[in-house]
Parts: structure tokens; sequence; C-alpha cells
């Protein structure tokens, strides 16, 4: 595998997992939010996000994490394995809160420059309620444009930790 895409469900640890394979796999680490954002917290237009995206998967090799689910028809038939991280709300908000406390005002390695870690009540709410109104689209995405690829979804980090520690990760 040499290209591997890992998304799921805000907060769930692919950032950490990226940076874990990458290393141990010598793979280049790529953060779709350091790519996605410019300073100050503003997005990148939709043709432009696009145009990056599709650079970034001409690449040979790499991990890369993120959802951006408005590029995955780019990004999944161009991965050669899909790790999603389907766990659950609750772990999800905790860990999001973890990650807040921790780099509150600071920017986060992942992140592009002049985006401080900040606390936000709607991305709470949009962590929240993914799984009604995100893994639907996770999941026919997949359906749609990850044929004949490897896909490991995991529920929760023992599943991830028992793949991991069997494959020798």
């Amino acid at each position: 595998m040499k290209k591997i895409l890992i998304i799921g469900i805000c907060g769930a640890g692919k950032t950490t997992l990226a940076k874990s394979l990458a290393e141990k796999l010598n793979l280049p680490l790529i953060h779709l939010d350091k790519h996605f954002w410019k300073s100050g917290w503003v997005e990148s237009s939709k043709q432009e996000w696009r145009e990056k995206v599709e650079e970034l998967c001409k690449q040979d090799s790499w991990i890369m994490d993120g959802n951006f689910g408005g590029t995955f028809d780019i990004r999944f038939p161009a991965a050669d394995a899909i790790i999603f991280l389907d766990y659950s709300r609750s772990l999800a908000i905790y860990r999001t809160i973890k990650r807040i406390i921790k780099y509150k005002g600071r920017v986060r390695p992942d992140l592009a420059k002049g985006c401080p870690e900040r606390f936000d009540w709607s991305f709470l709410k949009f962590i929240w309620n993914f799984h009604k109104n995100h893994r639907h689209i996770i999941e026919n995405s997949l359906d749609k444009y990850a044929v004949n690829k490897k896909i490991y979804r995991f529920k929760n980090p023992a599943e991830l930790g028992s793949f991991i520690y069997l494959e020798n990760l």
C-alpha cells in the first residue's frame, strides 16, 4: 500500500493515526486541514480546493487524513486503502474537547498557519450530528468510488489497536 486515506468522525484520531503510519511505513504525510484552511480559518474556494486535492493525489505515495466529502470522488479512487474510523460521537466529542484544551490559542501541527485552536459550539454540534448527517455520505461514496479498494472500518480504538498489532504497524 502506497496511498492510504484515513477518514472518519472529527476527533476520532485520524491525524494521530496518519502520523504514526507515515513514520512506520516511511510514507509522506498529507494533512488535508493544513491545505484547505487559510490563515484566520478562511476556507479555500471549491475550485481551488478540488485542484489542490487532485494535485496532492497525483503524488506517488502518501498517507492522507481528513474528511472533506466534496473530494471523495477524487481521493477514494486514488487511494490503495481507506481506513474509516467510525467511532462513537461521545468518544469523538471527548477527544475533541481534550484537543481544544491542549492546543487552545495555539496552532496544531496539522493545521495551516494562522488557524489557532479554539472552542466552537457549532463544531461540537457538527460532531454530535456527524453520524446522522454525514456517515451515509461516506458509506455511499465508498460504495460508489472505492470499488476494489481495501477498506478497513473500525468502530472503536480497540479494533484499530488489534489491527495495528496483527499487521505489525
